[in-house]
């Protein structure tokens, strides 16, 4: 373990984005996209299982047995890392990102600035939807760090993993892992309905049951932020749609056209221009005349309501990259935000015996009954104690002389 935590030091002293362990290799690194080896750092095979047995515990353990592969957060070094562990041609491996501890502004993420109207909103559902690593977390990370500095509000995340973590400023922030404090986003979603919310983050939107609960979450007055692997806004809410028998998919369409507040679909691409990938967004606002597209299901109408939508600030892709991208002159360079450092949240991560079977119940204490109790007199007002002497107050008498009397 030490070794790894030397790496890890490594690592984001030399502003190092991923590392790469395999048993009998070289370390191997990738700096600003490009791929190194580190000939002086070599694993053996048992070394690597050894890594892998002190990086997990039995739960997660007993996950990379069955599926032959694992995916989680950790906190090492003072750095937070997204781990993949597989089993490969030669045994086991790692890969390891190593996540800025730094959560990014909406403008420092080179975002539109109509992104900044979310964090104010009280209720509605907000999906952000693209591919897999097109910053989508990164982006809700942004949106829900904007919250936690501006309004006092209760914000509870579920996510798989977590790979941002929030230090409560303004807002108070609760955040849950998938298997680690809840069996499922269903389940998850049945809590925190329980948990006195306004915001609910839903780190990813698969199962129809998450869908459902998600818009009835959203339905009954919440602010609900949420992901969904989908290429273009008419193919999110055909996807949510669909999720559900055809028996129920018209209740879903009416839940998603009296819900939606904010459909982003983030893609990146490179700007020749500035020579670094930016994000490319289509945006659809929550209108009268999307929530009718919606509602009657003529989703191939979208693309013309975005069109005729433009003075709400909607944008299909092409529109995005040629108006807004092609006339916005200010971007801040990727490495400056994604580097690699030390996470700003110091809280630990807190497993309570109690969830393991390994807390002793503590013995009940014993009350006298209230008909043996004597009254305290404080100033001939009387307060009910458990001492059988009666104590009087002098509201003159002084906190010394006060703290004497008690000892006596």
């Amino acid at each position: 373990m030490k070794k790894f935590t030397d790496l890890i030091s490594f690592a984001v002293q030399d502003v190092i984005s991923d590392v790469y362990i395999t048993g009998g290799l070289p370390t191997v690194s990738r700096k600003m996209g490009n791929i190194q080896f580190h000939q002086n750092i070599v694993w053996t095979y048992s070394e690597v299982d050894d890594l892998v047995m002190e990086l997990l515990d039995d739960r997660h353990l007993q996950d990379l047995r069955e599926r032959q592969s694992l995916d989680f957060a950790a906190t090492v070094s003072g750095a937070r890392l997204r781990i993949n562990i597989f089993s490969a041609t030669r045994g086991l491996s790692l890969a390891i990102r190593i996540l800025p501890g730094h959560i990014a502004s909406i403008d420092e993420l080179n975002l539109h600035p109509s992104l900044n109207e979310i964090p104010k909103l009280k209720s509605g559902l907000v999906l952000t939807c693209g591919p897999t690593g097109m910053g989508k977390t990164t982006t809700i990370a942004a949106i829900i760090n904007e919250i936690n500095n501006t309004r006092r509000a209760h914000i509870v995340t579920l996510e798989n993993p977590i790979e941002y973590r929030f230090v409560s400023n303004k807002a108070f922030i609760q955040q849950r892992e998938l298997g680690t404090h809840m069996p499922s986003f269903a389940q998850g979603l049945l809590d925190v309905l329980r948990e006195n919310p306004d915001v609910i983050v839903v780190g990813e939107l698969r199962e129809p049951e998450t869908m459902k609960l998600t818009l009835n979450a959203a339905e009954s007055g919440h602010l609900v932020i949420a992901t969904l692997h989908a290429s273009t806004p008419a193919e999110a809410i055909y996807r949510m749609c669909n999720a559900v028998q055809v028996e129920s998919q018209n209740e879903i369409r009416f839940q998603i056209a009296s819900t939606l507040s904010w459909l982003i679909v983030q893609r990146l691409v490179y700007l020749d221009r500035i020579g670094i990938r930016v994000p490319a967004l289509s945006i659809v606002r929550g209108t009268t005349s999307v929530k009718n597209v919606i509602r009657e299901n003529k989703l191939h109408q979208i693309d013309s309501a975005i069109q005729t939508g433009r003075n709400d600030g909607m944008y299909n892709e092409d529109s995005y990259l040629n108006e807004y991208l092609v006339s916005r002159q200010k971007f801040t360079p990727p490495l400056q935000i994604f580097r690699s450092s030390k996470e700003q949240a110091a809280d630990i991560d807190y497993y309570s015996p109690v969830m393991t079977g390994r807390a002793s119940r503590v013995p009940e204490k014993k009350h006298l009954p209230i008909a043996h109790m004597r009254p305290i007199v404080i100033n001939n007002a009387f307060v009910s104690g458990h001492d059988e002497h009666i104590l009087t107050i002098d509201g003159d008498e002084s906190l010394s002389d006060l703290v004497n009397s008690i000892k006596q």
